[in-house]
């Protein structure tokens, strides 16, 4: 996936593979994984690489593999995985003829070519990901508008989530070295389904991009005083690295191992923020996309069958997955071209049967710009990011960014999904399922037409933005006083100003929790200290000249100003430490 910067990245755009989810993380994106205890990978491959190995979907009923495992060598080809429960075989092949032969067998069903291109020769010897060093950080936790926009801080009050609970990230791999991962990391059960096949090697499972790390700290960042939160910070979580070295790029048998190896390994929700490549939508009038559906189909259904919820981003291309009509970004393994599709061409692992497809939000909760749409298709919302205001996460090596996409919208869901069987712990999939809409939030349309249904359940916002209180049995307390200053202040190089807030009519002292929610515009604000000055004078630092090269800070911070007589005039001042970046004070506020 394409980032800026590693300092604080903003993804502007992801390969293919990508989730669909979120191409910035901006595009779309996809994901896969592996099979464990029903997977055979001992079956023997190929002696050696050859140019035009292609790789296929061999059908056949569950349980029947062994019958027609014979007839692949028979017909010019060669055995390279087999997900016996779910009468799957991947299959590599030179042989242009493969696939017609292999479909006249006995007891196949479907046959289906997985790519356009050729299997990479790394799939025979793969190379480890690289183990990154890691620097340590001077950020300390604050509250990010992602999880107050979902009541994360709150829901926390309940339950930060159990150990026992498994969450599987789908993706490019994660670090788990990081800082902030490290502690909840369950290396047990992490493996690379890169190729199809699962591999187990200590370290398969690390991040060959960065996308797989961000999401991993959105879902489960660890509660240790340093970088950020996760969504259930006491959750455990485990990678199963489904994109390919070089090309990140997610094939259907690389989901199919992923997920079977979930369900075999006890994952009670897995993140997929990605689509499976080198389709962005597959057909089933086409025998190759057909065998990918059906193949993809009943690794899911396998995975939900032992326990395990599939959470997976709706896409970034701002498109209506109820009104198909063309695809011109597929195949993207070699050259896309442009083809005529309808409804019944589907978005994997999205649109699957049981899967949680989760829609993007910006900042304020619209509709992010990128985030793909759909009356019936969208179960849910929750906060992607969009521009400027990005979500915040973990980086390899020890680093923080910010990313937008579906890609970073479904991790909230699935965090939010682990909190819930947390509290829930004999509810099955489909309770949690039921329970993420019942208790989100509605949101009605706003004046865009392209927005169909109802407040209750719409194309862009599903049953509601997700609300991580509700769902775990929560209540909002009624929130205090509220006051704000919408005033620009110009902030000068190497200089400091004030803006001011008179608070009048409050009872008493402030609160041990006041919020002081801050919108200051500013590129690099690195160079920025940003101060709450109380009536008395007494300073409390929000923001010390961190983030680096960061641009703007709009979060709410949460002070123990309950030393402080509340009514009077509170100050937030905003000094600037270095030359050349410049900005304004937006606007401010304060919640008693």
């Amino acid at each position: 996936m394409a980032v800026a910067a590693l300092g604080t990245t903003v993804a502007l755009a992801a390969p293919a593979g990508f989730a669909q989810a979120a191409p910035s993380d901006t595009a779309p994106v996809a994901a896969r994984s592996a099979g464990a205890t029903t997977t055979t990978t001992a079956t023997p491959a190929p002696a050696a690489w050859a140019a035009g190995t292609r790789a296929y979907l061999v059908i056949t009923a569950p349980g029947g593999t062994s019958a027609v495992s014979g007839a692949v060598a028979g017909n010019g080809g060669s055995v390279f995985a087999t997900y016996d429960a779910i009468g799957v075989i991947v299959a590599h092949s030179t042989s242009a003829s493969f696939a017609s032969s292999m479909r006249t067998v006995g007891g196949v069903q479907q046959v289906g070519a997985t790519r356009t291109s050729d299997v990479p020769a790394d799939a025979y010897n793969p190379a480890l990901p690289a183990n990154p060093s890691q620097s340590t950080t001077t950020l300390t936790e604050s509250n990010r508008w992602d999880m107050t926009q979902i009541k994360a801080e709150q829901a926390w009050a309940v339950t930060t989530g159990s150990p026992t609970v498994k969450v599987g990230v789908l993706d490019t791999g994660v670090d788990d070295q990081h800082q902030d991962i490290a502690p909840n990391f369950n290396a047990a059960d992490s493996a690379s389904c890169a190729y199809g096949k699962v591999d187990t090697r200590a370290g398969s499972w690390r991040d060959v991009g960065t996308h797989g790390t961000h999401v991993a700290g959105t879902i489960a960042a660890a509660k240790n005083g340093k970088g950020v939160i996760g969504v259930a910070p006491g959750v455990r979580i485990s990678s199963v690295r489904i994109a390919e070295p070089t090309s990140s790029l997610f094939f259907a048998e690389n989901t199919i191992c992923g997920f079977v190896w979930a369900g075999d390994h006890g994952f009670k929700v897995t993140n997929n923020s990605y689509y499976t490549d080198p389709w962005q939508f597959n057909c089933p009038d086409n025998v190759d996309q057909a065998a990918i559906i059906e193949g993809v189909r009943r690794a899911q259904a396998y995975a939900e069958g032992k326990g395990s919820l599939q959470v997976a981003a709706a896409g970034n291309s701002n498109y209506d997955l109820a009104n198909k009509t063309t695809d011109s970004e597929s195949p993207n393994d070699s050259t896309p071209v442009t083809r005529t599709i309808t409804n019944a061409c589907i978005d994997i692992p999205t649109e699957l049967p049981g899967v949680v497809t989760v829609a993007a939000q910006g900042n304020g909760g619209a509709k992010a710009s990128y985030s793909n749409f759909g009356n019936g298709v969208i179960d849910i919302a929750a906060p992607g990011g969009d521009g400027a205001s990005g979500v915040y996460s973990t980086l390899p090596g020890g680093k923080y960014g910010n990313m937008n996409g579906t890609s970073m919208a479904s991790p909230h869901v699935a965090g939010v999904a682990a909190l819930i069987a947390s509290v829930n712990p004999a509810f099955t999939p489909a309770q949690i399922r039921d329970q993420l809409g019942v208790q989100a939030t509605d949101r009605a349309c706003p004046s865009d037409t392209r927005c169909k249904g109802t407040t209750t359940r719409n194309g862009f916002f599903g049953e509601g933005a997700v609300d991580a209180l509700k769902a775990v049995g929560g209540t909002t307390p009624p929130p205090g006083k509220y006051f704000e200053n919408l005033a620009d202040v110009t902030i000068v190089d190497n200089g400091t100003v004030e803006s001011p807030i008179t608070v009048s009519g409050v009872t008493g002292n402030a609160p041990a929790t006041l919020k002081v929610g801050v919108d200051v515009k500013h590129t690099y604000i690195g160079d920025l200290k940003v101060d709450l000055v109380a009536p008395d004078g007494t300073v409390y630092t929000v923001h010390n000249r961190t983030g680096s090269g960061t641009d703007n800070i709009v979060q709410t911070f949460t002070v123990n100003a309950s030393s402080e007589v509340a009514n009077g005039v509170w100050k937030l001042r905003v000094n600037d430490n270095a030359s050349q970046d410049t900005g304004r004070i937006d606007a401010w506020n304060l919640t008693f």
